[in-house]
């Protein structure tokens, strides 16, 4: 199932929200058909999808059978987190 439009704004949404809370087990729960890992951006070389306060949101393809990073989000089939800074 791909990442919606409607699921993006929400996920950007839960990251912008202030407080310094671990925004990753909330995302996980409320997103659990969607494939979540994470890890400090210094470990991606690839542009971020998007980058939301201290977080860069990259999209994954699971289509294969390896997942990889994808512009796309009719592809994704989930999100790596990766924190700015350390990982969450």
């Amino acid at each position: 199932m791909a990442v919606s439009s409607n699921e993006l704004e929400l996920i950007e949404g839960m990251l912008r929200i202030p407080g310094g809370a671990d925004p990753f087990p909330s995302l996980r729960q409320r997103f659990a058909h969607l494939v979540w890992t994470r890890c400090d951006a210094a470990d991606v070389l690839e542009e971020p999808f998007r980058s939301i306060g201290p977080f860069d949101l990259h999209l994954l393809d699971g289509s294969d059978h390896c997942l990889r990073l994808t512009p796309e989000p009719d592809r994704a089939t989930g999100v790596l987190l990766a924190r700015r800074g350390g990982v969450s």
